[in-house]
């Protein structure tokens, strides 16, 4: 993995995440919190679960223990969730630039949530956290079928790929 295929995994991560807050913002905010019996109870619930785990890993990357998740009732609504979720990305996107090329091997310490000593590669956690976002953006989507609301766009690596060979 270079520091190049970690960028791009950012830009995918946020590119994906764009089209899915697309999609959720055709929701009412009855549909955007309404109990839908997933990992996470609703789209704000889920939504709050991505940004959580991304500043959860951020702040393990700061040397931080983070105690757990928040309350998803933070968020709003979708304005909310796109304000944290900039926030988010541009925190991963400065510490990324930060590590530079020669520090994406340096390995991590840190206690999982349950307290445990956890070290790995950085590379691995960042996969890890686009990865993450990936499964859980794919419960949205899932989701959205349940509210009988459209869909996201297609939000595969694959379908990244092709969007960026597009000419604009």
């Amino acid at each position: 993995m270079t520091f190049d295929d970690l960028q791009t995994l950012l830009d995918y991560n946020y590119w994906a995440r764009d089209r899915v807050l697309e999609a959720v913002s055709a929701l009412t905010l009855e549909q955007f919190t309404r109990p839908l019996g997933s990992s996470f109870s609703s789209v704000r619930d889920t939504i709050a679960h991505i940004c959580d785990a991304e500043s959860i890993w951020l702040a393990r990357w700061s040397g931080g223990q983070p105690a757990g998740l928040r309350p998803p009732d933070r968020i709003a609504d979708v304005a909310a969730a796109r304000r944290e979720w900039s926030e988010l990305e541009t925190g991963m996107r400065t510490f990324l630039v930060h590590l530079g090329p020669e520090g994406i091997t340096r390995s991590i310490e840190y206690r999982d949530l349950r307290g445990n000593a956890r070290s790995h590669p950085f590379w691995q956690m960042l996969q890890h956290v686009v990865n993450h976002g990936s499964y859980h953006r794919g419960q949205v989507t899932t989701m959205l079928r349940q509210l009988s609301a459209q869909p996201a766009k297609p939000m595969d690596l694959i379908a990244y790929y092709r969007d960026q060979q597009e000419p604009s």
